[in-house]
């Protein structure tokens, strides 16, 4: 009887316990309905306190989850990506506490968090939030998280949640619910507010010490201008006031650094409202400062075997109906442009990838012949909406570096993995030193989004998966973030205030070689299939540049930089020295100017400091009749009298030990 006992107890044990996989691949085994904390706690009580959020088998949920099943799972602090999304999820639902205690008659849409912060939207009827209100609504927030209260997730049947939100009058939690499934419908509750919500909370609002409302703005319902317009609340919270205070001194010195307040000061960029908008216009220094760019990039290309093209800036529709850019995009692109002759029909380039792959079907090419790599700085138009335009890295017309390399399956490897070094010059060159590559694939639910079989869709995830590990790439892997004709390697760069950017890209293409029927001769002369390579290291050169600007605060390089050296006659006596001054140092291939306005030295001065050109060369009696010139740097630093081949000397010097370290 004894032993049969203990055969039941082994079992309940056994039966009673699930395996859980660790991120670095450690099994070990808990009680079934085990949460995240208890699995936090059994590994450091330190563990436990910081953990705010966890991931089991791909799904965010709570650190109260019960666990019922083996699986992966991973935990999140605040330091985390992931747990700045619950952390930021919750605040929103503390924003709309808030809100609805100030408005009691609101109607709540959507609150999700975003990238540095969330959002509420919000219909308010007559009611109107300006700044005046902001104080307050922070205080109410901190207010009720203070409670310590915790979130709680539970499900409701999608008859009673419809039946809630009819008896409020809100239309917008309707509409919501009737496109969810019945069975999947969760309600979150804390203290005596409860909202719409799929999860993925912090344990309590107690963690929620420091937050501030930042603006206010329309939005459309469902960002339709068809709908209403919502009001949007933006805020942004924090563990502790220290990271609040830290986060805006940080937003002070971006709004230094904006590159439409550089792009304007420094001359290089502007935008006219009879143009249209995002639509830039690059003034002369913009300009050189894009040609500089374009030839380092053009030089480093034209060592890696890449021949240049170029293409038109329209197409026929039937272009992008086969490639498959219409599908996906027509309904949102500008609309098409008629000819005279019936039934002719124009789009304006989205893309340059159908160019290039009918220049590649312009003749037969033999294995032998493989890779082509086609380049191009090509001009594309894609319809933003007016309200998501902002300066340079939003636009409706940008250049791409855009570069296309048709190889054989075998070559595939080498050349990912070509490109790859390739994107890193370019960053490693311009200073972006810290960044994270971003393997963007499919999204496993939702295929519908995307073209081609799955077969090969596997083969081009795999590729990207086995550059980047060869390649010792430090990657994170994101679903359903793939283009719909292949997925991607995307650079996620972090600038000098440590905000990440998306900038070079790199994707994998079996599917527009099959719908544009592209073909090559094998060894064993039969037609075979090549594989496409898509890639641009700038991504686009407007918001590269835009980025660049605020990265390096407008102090470019000086072999990059559009003006390297400003001088400034004191009075209008050495003018003609000053020309002669210049006329030596464009002789050695130095870019300068003279600043001839009635001003002021002192005047000049401050201007070129704003302009941000790296040295300023001031020239009077003394330097006329020495045949010398007095040099001031960028930021305040004299460097005294110098002669004309010092000055030279030391710029060039200068140069190549930036252009040497990085071999451009």
């Amino acid at each position: 009887m004894l032993k049969k006992l203990d055969s039941i107890s082994l079992q309940h044990n056994i039966y009673s316990m699930i395996n859980i996989t660790f991120p670095d691949g450690a099994v070990r085994a808990f009680e079934i309905n085990s949460t995240p904390y208890d699995v936090a706690k059994s590994i450091s009580d330190g563990l436990a306190r910081n953990i705010i959020s966890a991931k089991f088998n791909d799904n965010t949920i709570e650190v109260s989850t019960p666990i019922t099943e083996d699986g992966n799972l991973n935990f999140y602090t605040f330091t985390d990506k992931e747990g700045k999304k619950a952390f930021w999820h919750s605040s929103a639902h503390l924003l709309a506490q808030a809100i609805t205690h100030f408005y009691p008659d609101v109607k709540l849409t959507i609150g999700p968090s975003i990238e540095n912060g969330f959002y509420y939207d919000v219909d308010l009827g007559e009611n109107v939030i300006s700044d005046k209100d902001f104080q307050a609504i922070e205080d109410k927030m901190i207010e009720f998280a203070r409670g310590k209260y915790e979130f709680k997730m539970r499900s409701v049947s999608k008859k009673d949640a419809l039946d809630l939100y009819k008896k409020q009058g809100n239309q917008y939690k309707v509409e919501l619910i009737e496109n969810l499934i019945d069975g999947d419908i969760t309600f979150c509750d804390h203290a005596d507010f409860t909202d719409l919500c799929r999860g993925g909370h912090i344990p309590n609002t107690e963690l929620i010490k420091a937050v501030k409302v930042m603006s206010v703005a329309g939005a459309y319902w469902r960002g339709d201008e068809k709908n209403k317009q919502l009001t949007r609340v933006y805020g942004v919270s924090f563990p502790k006031q220290t990271q609040l205070k830290e986060y805006l001194e940080l937003l002070e010195e971006a709004k230094k650094r904006d590159h439409r307040k550089l792009g304007r000061e420094m001359e290089l960029f502007t935008f006219s409202s009879k143009v249209g908008q995002g639509l830039p216009l690059w003034l002369p220094k913009g300009a050189a400062l894009r040609d500089r760019l374009e030839q380092f990039l053009k030089k480093a290309q034209k060592k890696a075997g890449y021949e240049m093209v170029m293409t038109p800036h329209i197409g026929q529709k039937e272009l992008y109906v086969t490639s498959g850019h219409y599908e996906k995009y027509g309904a949102d692109s500008f609309q098409p442009i008629l000819t005279p002759n019936e039934g002719e029909v124009f789009l304006l380039k989205p893309m340059n990838c159908p160019h290039h792959c009918e220049i590649y079907n312009h003749k037969q090419f033999s294995y032998k012949d493989l890779p082509k790599r086609f380049a191009e700085f090509g001009t594309v138009y894609r319809y933003e909406q007016s309200g998501e335009l902002h300066g340079l890295t939003r636009v409706r017309g940008f250049t791409q570096d855009d570069a296309h390399i048709f190889c054989t399956p075998d070559q595939l490897d080498k050349e990912f993995k070509d490109v790859i070094d390739l994107t890193l010059y370019v960053l490693n060159s311009l200073s972006f030193k810290s960044f994270t590559a971003q393997v963007s694939l499919r999204d496993k639910e939702n295929k519908e989004k995307y073209i081609g079989s799955d077969e090969n869709w596997e083969k081009a995830e795999n590729a990207i998966i086995n550059a980047a590990n060869a390649k010792g790439l430090d990657y994170v892997i994101e679903y359903g973030e793939a283009a719909f004709y292949g997925p991607k390697l995307d650079f996620m760069v972090k600038d000098a205030l440590g905000r990440s950017w998306q900038l070079g890209t790199i994707q994998v293409d079996y599917n527009l070689p099959e719908r544009f029927e592209l073909q090559y001769k094998g060894s064993d002369n039969q037609m075979h299939r090549p594989v496409m390579i898509h890639r641009a290291p700038f991504g686009s050169m407007e918001r590269f540049i835009a980025v660049l600007l605020e990265h390096t605060g407008g102090n470019f390089p000086l072999w990059l930089t559009p003006e390297q050296v400003i001088i400034l006659p004191i009075s209008e006596k050495y003018e003609n020295y000053a020309k002669n001054v210049l006329e030596l140092l464009e002789n050695s291939e130095i870019r300068g100017l003279i600043d001839l306005r009635n001003e002021k030295t002192g005047k000049k001065i401050r201007d070129a400091e704003v302009s941000k050109i790296p040295y300023m060369i001031i020239v009077g009696e003394n330097e006329m009749n020495e045949g010398t010139i007095s040099v001031r740097r960028h930021g305040g630093a004299d460097l005294g009298t110098l002669s004309i081949e010092s000055f030279v000397t030391l710029l060039q010097d200068e140069i190549t030990e930036t252009l040497n370290q990085f071999n451009v």
